[in-house]
C-alpha cells in the first residue's frame, strides 16, 4: 500500500511516499531556515507564504522520486495538529483536494505521534508499552505509548519547550539560528561543569518540564560580560563554549531524569525519542547510557528523521488505516 504523506506543521514543507508503513520510497523536505534566520525564530506569516509557494512542487517531486503517479497512490496522510494554524491549513487543504479528486482515503495524523513513529521506520519489533519523549522547538512532552498508534500524555512543558530554549540561548550568546545544532557542536569543546545553571524538576515526581528559568539564568550570567554596562571583559570563545556546554547539560539532565522517572513509574519495556532536539548528541549519549542502567532498549531515530518530515506521517497513517481510523473530508486543522 502506497501512502503519500504531507507535512506543513511549522517551517518545513515535506512530502513522502511510504509503502506498507515501513519502506520510504521517497522523501522530500524543504527547510525554511534561511527565511527565518535573521529573525531568530519562525515567523508564521513567512512560513505560511513559503508553504503556499512550494507545496505543489514538493508533492510532485516526491512522486517523481518515487517513480509513480498520483493514480498509484492508495491514500493520503496529512498532519492536522498541532502546529501553526496557517501552516497546517495549507497542508490539510492540499490533502483534502487530492483525496476528493482521486477518490481515495484521507488520514489525519497528530504531528507528535508521527515523531514517535519515526522510530518504527528504522527499528523492528519495538517493545510496548514504552515511554516516548518528544522534544522539539515547539514541544517537550512525555507519553506512555501503549502501541504504535496509542499514546497517553504524561507531562509537558509549562513554559518554554527545550528547542525554544536552545534557540533563545543561542540568540543571547550571538551564535545564530537554529540554535540546537549550533550549541550541540559548540558544546563539544566546552566544559559542561563550568557554570552551575539551575535544573527545574518542579514538585516531587512531576513529569512536567520548565526551561524558562534556565534561559533567564543564562541571560543573567552572560550579562556579566557586558562591557558597556559593567566594564567586564568580552567573553572569550572558550567561555562561550563553556556556557553553551553548561546550558546544554542542564537541559539534558532534566530531559533524561524525567524520562527515566516515567519509565520506572510505568515499568515500561522501552524508551522512544522523537523531534528535532532528539538529534542532540549529548541527549542521545546520556539516554544510551541509561539504557544499560535500566536494562531496557532506547530508540533514537536517525538525524534525518528527527526533523519534521512526511515519511513519519505516511508511516503512521498506514497503521491508522489498518485500524480503520480514516478521516472525513471535514477534518480540521487544530493548532
Amino acid at each position: 500500500m502506497l501512502i503519500l504523506g504531507i507535512e506543513t506543521s511549522c517551517d518545513e514543507t515535506s512530502a513522502s511516499v511510504v509503502e506498507n508503513g515501513r519502506e520510504i520510497v521517497s522523501s522530500i523536505i524543504l527547510s525554511q531556515d534561511t527565511l527565518h534566520r535573521s529573525f531568530g525564530g519562525v515567523v508564521p506569516e513567512i512560513a505560511c507564504r513559503a508553504h503556499l509557494e512550494s507545496i505543489v512542487g514538493i508533492i510532485n517531486n516526491a512522486l517523481v522520486d518515487a517513480k509513480i503517479t498520483l493514480a498509484e497512490i492508495d491514500a493520503i496522510a496529512v498532519v492536522n495538529t498541532p502546529g501553526l494554524i496557517g501552516a497546517l491549513l495549507i497542508g490539510v487543504t492540499a490533502a483534502k483536494t487530492l483525496c476528493m479528486a482521486l477518490d481515495i482515503p484521507l488520514i489525519a495524523v497528530d504531528h507528535l505521534h508521527a515523531h514517535i513513529y519515526a522510530n518504527n521506520l528504522e527499528y523492528d519489533n519495538i517493545p510496548y508499552p514504552a515511554i516516548s519523549l518528544v522534544v522539539s522547538g515547539g514541544h517537550t512532552i512525555l507519553f506512555l505509548s501503549e502501541s504504535e498508534t496509542k499514546h497517553i500524555p504524561l507531562g509537558w512543558t509549562i513554559d518554554d519547550a527545550a528547542g525554544e530554549a536552545f534557540d533563545k540561548v543561542s540568540k543571547i550568546l550571538g551564535l545564530g539560528y537554529p540554535g540546537g545544532p549550533i550549541i550541540d557542536k559548540l558544546a563539544r569543546r566546552g566544559n559542561q561543569c563550568a557554570v552551575a545553571f539551575p535544573r527545574a524538576y518542579l514538585e516531587k515526581d512531576s513529569l512536567d518540564f520548565s526551561f524558562s528559568g534556565l534561559k533567564t539564568a543564562v541571560l543573567y550570567h552572560y550579562r556579566r560580560y557586558d562591557s558597556k554596562n559593567t566594564g567586564a571583559k568580552i567573553p572569550s570563545d572558550q567561555e562561550i563554549a563553556d556556557i553553551a556546554a553548561s546550558f546544554q547539560e542542564a537541559v539534558v539532565d532534566v530531559l533524561v531524569e524525567k524520562t527515566v522517572l516515567a519509565s520506572k513509574i510505568h515499568r515500561v519495556r522501552g524508551i522512544l525519542t522523537g523531534g528535532g532536539v532528539a538529534a542532540n548528541s549529548r541527549l542521545r549519549q546520556r539516554l544510551k547510557e541509561k539504557s544499560k542502567e535500566l536494562s531496557i532498549p532506547v530508540y533514537c531515530p536517525s538525524i534525518r528523521l528527527c526533523t519534521d518530515n512526511a515519511a513519519m506521517v505516511a508511516g503512521l497513517a498506514y497503521k491508522k488505516y489498518l485500524e480503520g481510523d480514516i478521516s472525513g473530508l471535514d477534518v480540521e486543522a487544530i493548532p
